[in-house]
């Protein structure tokens, strides 16, 4: 009986979360399509050159709005890195990106009120200049050189086919290589925002729905509250528990919700949300084969400092009252609600329909472009966002002899057509840009 109780209240926090969130995030994922198609990541890359305050900030302010988790921000960044970025405007890019997006932004107005949604874009603006200056002060190392794959010949002509929309301008992108879907502007967007990018966060999204969900439900709501008072102490042991796991910006967003209902100090709920998304293990282990220890160690030093400065700003400057009135309430009796029941529910279906049919259409495309080529296929793991198989698919297609490249991320396999490849040249540009070779597939 308790079971089937605790069952029951699963499932009524489930979806109460989610209609709370699902408009929200809709609306940011049209922003971010529309961000896309404007402001291509390609543009970006001359702006990130020299070793000054001046392209930390760009960096910094230009990583803001994208979308990316810190997956997902990795190979655009080295990507920038490698096309001639410095070393400090690189780090900028890294620390401030993964924290927020037009996405998480908007679900955290929904969430968690106004106070985080403006907190959390000005810390991850404040952080990425942060590091990218003191990286500049301590790093003297030159930037690597533009095209350090000197030998790697380009397909000019694929890439000025008219007929072909790309959803990028410039090489230097970490956004994909292979052609987007034709039409208008719209066509375009909706393709990034409800297929490309709501499959690149769908796994950790859920994930972040269903512990919400769990810790809300099973945790007593007096257990948080131990912590109450014990400042930089339990900012400290959130920190440590975020620095090591993956969860991206938006879906942060309800655990930290769930965690200031539950007694956690805004303080250190928002440590939750710059740490969690910015760092893993993962992306430690690619900066530092990148870029160096030096760089690794300022990166890692400025998101920890930065989290239990802003961690304990936040405590002491903004009222607990403030942010809890702000907050949507978790338990609450639906007074608070901004948007008409209708709107929530409808939303939260279209979220949960575009999850399922971006989940069948992306493999339905790829399957449809690899079923009828003779194709030798590799297994590369690490792969885990569209970013990550742009990068590869990028670099891979720079190597002579290579004509077209497929990855596929949920397969951990990358299909190459070409008339002479070479698997010793392929192995090593795939250990350089930060994933795992393992071979053929037979």
């Amino acid at each position: 009986f308790e079971m089937k109780e605790f069952i029951v209240d699963y499932i009524s926090e489930l979806i109460y979360l989610l209609n709370e969130m699902a408009p929200w995030l809709l609306l940011g994922l049209v922003f971010a399509g529309l961000l896309k198609v404007f402001f291509p990541e390609g543009k970006v890359q001359k702006y990130l050159g020299r070793s000054t305050t001046k392209s930390a900030v760009n960096a910094s302010l230009l990583g803001i709005p994208m979308p990316l988790c810190s997956c997902g921000v990795i190979p655009t960044g080295i990507s920038f890195f490698r096309n001639g970025a410095s070393k400090g405007a690189t780090n900028s890019f890294l620390i401030s990106t993964p924290q927020t997006g037009v996405d998480s932004i908007f679900a955290t107005y929904s969430m968690l009120g106004w106070p985080f949604a403006i907190l959390r874009p000005i810390v991850a603006f404040v952080t990425g200049i942060a590091g990218g200056i003191l990286t500049n002060w301590l790093v003297k190392d030159k930037p690597v050189a533009k095209n350090p794959f000197a030998n790697f010949k380009l397909d000019t002509a694929a890439l000025g086919k008219k007929d072909q929309a790309t959803t990028c301008d410039d090489d230097a992108c970490g956004c994909h290589d292979k052609p987007a879907p034709k039409g208008n502007t719209l066509v375009r967007a909706t393709h990034y925002a409800f297929i490309e990018l709501l499959q690149d966060i769908a796994k950790w999204l859920i994930i972040g729905f269903l512990l919400a969900t769990l810790i809300s439900v099973a945790l007593p709501s007096d257990f948080f509250s131990r912590f109450q008072g014990w400042g930089v102490l339990e900012i400290l042991i959130i920190l440590a528990a975020s620095i090591p796991l993956y969860v991206c910006a938006t879906g942060s967003i309800p655990i930290a919700a769930v965690l200031l209902m539950k007694g956690v100090s805004p303080g250190a709920a928002l440590v939750f949300l710059m740490a969690g998304p910015a760092t893993n293990v993962a992306t430690m282990t690619v900066l530092g084969n990148t870029m160096g220890r030096k760089p690794l160690y300022v990166y890692l030093g400025t998101i920890i400092g930065g989290a239990v400065l802003f961690g304990l700003l936040t405590n002491w400057l903004i009222p607990t009252d403030l942010i809890m009135s702000q907050m949507v309430h978790i338990h609450g009796d639906g007074e608070h609600e901004m948007l008409p029941k209708w709107l929530q529910v409808f939303s939260t279906i279209l979220l949960i329909g575009s999850l399922i049919f971006g989940y069948f259409y992306e493999r339905f495309e790829k399957s449809k472009m690899t079923s009828s080529m003779n194709l030798k296929t590799l297994k590369i793991e690490g792969m885990t966002c569209s970013h990550c198989e742009a990068s590869v698919s990028r670099n891979l297609s720079k190597i002579e002899g290579i004509d077209e490249v497929f990855a596929d991320r949920n397969t951990s396999e990358v299909k190459i057509k070409g008339k002479k490849i070479d698997l010793g040249q392929i192995e090593k540009v795939i250990t350089e840009i930060g994933y795992q070779y393992k071979g053929e597939v037979s």
